[in-house]
């Protein structure tokens, strides 16, 4: 029980910083404005740790690897902390793979959560910062989708389709990394 406890705030204390960083980098990619509550909650979330590796990190065109290498080392630290707590179930040349895929699959949940934000959003006709945030952010996740899918009944449903898609990708993650455990 205590193992399930403190593996439990493990993942929710990584999984923010670690999607705090992973929305960092989309949001430079997106070339998303900063100047908003979502863009200082990230800012606050994640200068600690990406500032410092900027200096070691270099950028790659408009991708900002520090965000990523941070958003990878804060799953490793906690797959290291649970393989510490296990006493050493698996071996340790395992740990940077459960890493990435623990990395993807908080990416593809951050997508899901952004799409969810995005589509009740969209039942509500106001401007806000935060909603022009996430339709910048999720418009080209859904561009895709709706050159396929046309309006049903003049309701889009490019967000559920997507929301589908993002579920049956963390459903494989999941399994491979199971698999990958062994």
């Amino acid at each position: 029980m205590l193992f399930q406890i403190l593996s439990f705030i493990l993942d929710v204390a990584s999984g923010l910083l670690t999607g705090a960083c992973l929305l960092r980098l989309y949001m430079q990619l997106q070339r998303a404005p900063f100047a908003n509550p979502v863009g200082r909650l990230v800012f606050a979330l994640s200068d600690w740790l990406v500032l410092p590796l900027r200096k070691l990190v270099p950028a790659a065109g408009r991708w900002d690897l520090s965000c990523l290498v941070a958003a990878f080392l804060l799953q490793l630290v906690q797959y290291l902390l649970l393989w510490l707590l296990l006493g050493a179930g698996i071996g340790l040349a395992w740990l940077p793979w459960m890493a990435v895929f623990s990395l993807l699959r908080v990416a593809v949940s951050g997508l899901m959560g952004l799409m969810i934000v995005y589509a009740v959003l969209s039942w509500v006709p106001t401007r806000s910062p935060i909603g022009d945030v996430i339709a910048r952010l999720c418009e080209p996740l859904l561009r895709p989708v709706r050159r396929v899918l046309p309006l049903v009944g003049g309701i889009d449903l490019s967000p559920l389709v997507l929301l589908v898609v993002l579920q049956v990708v963390s459903i494989v993650l999941g399994h491979m990394q199971a698999a990958a455990l062994g």
